[in-house]
């Protein structure tokens, strides 16, 4: 049973999908109940399989009974299971929060909602798991179009804001694809395993290196690096609220774990950091995002985009610790990834809420929830400190343990990165907690109003998350060295 899981997790989901329009036929209201209970069960499955990834070891799973490299293999192994747990409970949680704002936002599109966001994870779950450089297209593609059409539901600018994510992640899916083809030519397989053992002798080869190089401009796309961020802040700034939350925090994460699976399972570790210079590269780039991001983030006065642009300077410092190329930076940068996709949730949880009780879109407005909304305010504070990289906030051993493994390998380029771009973010959250705390305001006061319970939940729970992970941060590092480590890769 235990070697089934890999299917189940991707099925449950998928599966609900499928059934989706015919439930919301019968009775839209039936729609999010199924939804959750899906989540739900996908979640349960992930956290043991999981547990059993931790005791017994990856698990591998062959279509047809087709064994790999001919047949198509799905890994599951101390880092995807860790990736898929990830994305089943945030999917849940988010999908909880986003229930009461669900029909305003997406003009009673409700089967439509429900439908794509399950294809949506499902497909995440698939890329995570695919241990194929092909299948990662596929599943890629079908959750990049979830994501034009999530954004698109609520008609007006976010169509247009949908088009333009569309355009940019099919150049990204073109480039991505074109890369694979050339891998094709020249190994003759797709099985990430199976290329990896034919590289270490093609490494001169001019086919390779084009092939790496459009698959990482494709992925760099897909995960919004910059300078080819240039789709996401429309899209996250017009999408509806009850969908951001959602693609905020597990788009781009995922597409970061494709380039890290690409990085260090199909070329390997050695190849990566003694033989092709693309770890220096990579994390050049996520220095500059890092930096720029919360740079343009700084001048920002639309709540929604200002989160945005501090996403994306998260996806650059991901980068860095994942591309120092020792273990203490890889652990510290997946450890990260986790963080920064519960800060993203809770981010634009916040944005939701404040709009959906006050009608607020700017930073300036915010001077308007003082006193009426306390349990957003509180996790905007611990959310912000956990951002900035204060004790004892997940965010703080995230940013410890990239700056330890820049030290270790005497990269002080990317520690520098590291705190200008935290510097950065304190910046634009004191701007935002002035307003929030400080600013003088003539609004009469008025009892506390605050979100209703599903979202309340939600916000709580992963603002205590946050800090837990903080808490815990000794422990997870220790299952990411012991259990999600590639090979080769050097102490």
């Amino acid at each position: 049973m235990t070697e089934q899981l890999p299917a189940i997790i991707f099925l449950v989901p998928f599966f609900a999908a499928v059934m989706m329009p015919m439930i919301g036929m019968k009775n839209q209201d039936w729609c999010r109940p199924v939804a959750l209970t899906a989540l739900a069960v996908m979640s349960v499955t992930s956290i043991s399989m999981y547990a059993g990834i931790v005791s017994h070891g990856p698990i591998s799973y062959a279509f047809s009974g087709w064994a790999p490299p001919i047949g198509i293999e799905w890994i599951a192994d101390g880092l995807s299971g860790l990736l898929i747990m990830m994305v089943s409970l945030l999917a849940f949680v988010t999908v909880t929060f986003a229930g009461p704002a669900t029909p305003a936002g997406i003009g009673g599109r409700i089967p439509y909602y429900y439908t794509l966001i399950l294809l949506l994870i499902s497909a995440l779950s698939g890329i995570v798991m695919a241990g194929d450089l092909f299948n990662v297209f596929v599943f890629l593609e079908v959750a990049s179009l979830a994501s034009y059409a999530l954004v698109g539901l609520s008609g007006g600018r976010a169509l247009i804001s949908a088009f333009r994510y569309l355009i940019l992640g099919t150049l990204g899916a073109a480039l991505y694809l074109l890369g694979v083809g050339y891998f094709y030519a020249v190994t003759g397989t797709l099985n990430m395993a199976d290329v990896a053992t034919h590289l270490p002798e093609l490494l001169k080869s001019k086919a390779v290196m084009a092939g790496l190089i459009f698959m990482v401009l494709g992925l760099a796309i897909k995960m919004a690096l910059v300078p080819l961020h240039g789709w996401l802040p429309d899209a996250y700034t017009d999408a509806p609220d009850s969908i951001t939350p959602i693609l905020a925090p597990l788009v781009t994460k995922v597409a970061v774990f494709a380039l890290i699976r690409i990085l260090f399972w199909a070329l390997g570790a050695k190849t990566v950091i003694q033989d092709v210079p693309i770890l220096l590269i990579v994390s050049w780039l996520g220095a500059i995002a890092a930096i720029v991001g919360a740079f343009l983030a700084l001048s920002q006065t639309e709540i929604k985009r200002l989160f945005a642009y501090g996403g994306i300077s998260h996806v650059g410092l991901i980068l860095i610790g994942i591309c120092l190329g020792n273990q203490t930076g890889f652990a510290g940068g997946v450890f990260y990834l986790i963080n920064d996709a519960v800060m993203q949730a809770v981010l634009f949880f916040i944005a939701a809420s404040v709009f959906y009780r006050h009608g607020i879109r700017t930073v300036t407005d915010l001077v308007h929830i003082r006193g009426q909304m306390p349990w957003t305010t509180a996790a905007l504070v611990i959310v912000g400190l956990s951002m900035i990289g204060i004790p004892p906030t997940g965010g703080f051993f995230g940013k410890w343990y990239i700056i330890l493994g820049a030290l270790d390998a005497g990269n002080y380029v990317a520690v520098a990165a590291v705190l200008a771009a935290t510097l950065l973010t304190l910046a634009y959250f004191v701007k935002i907690f002035e307003y929030v705390f400080f600013e003088s305001t003539s609004v009469a006061k008025h009892p506390a109003s605050e979100i209703p319970g599903p979202m309340k939940f939600s916000m709580g729970a992963l603002s205590a998350a946050i800090i837990i992970l903080g808490l815990v941060s000794d422990q997870v590092v220790t299952l990411i060295l012991e259990h999600a480590l590639p090979r080769g890769l050097i102490t």
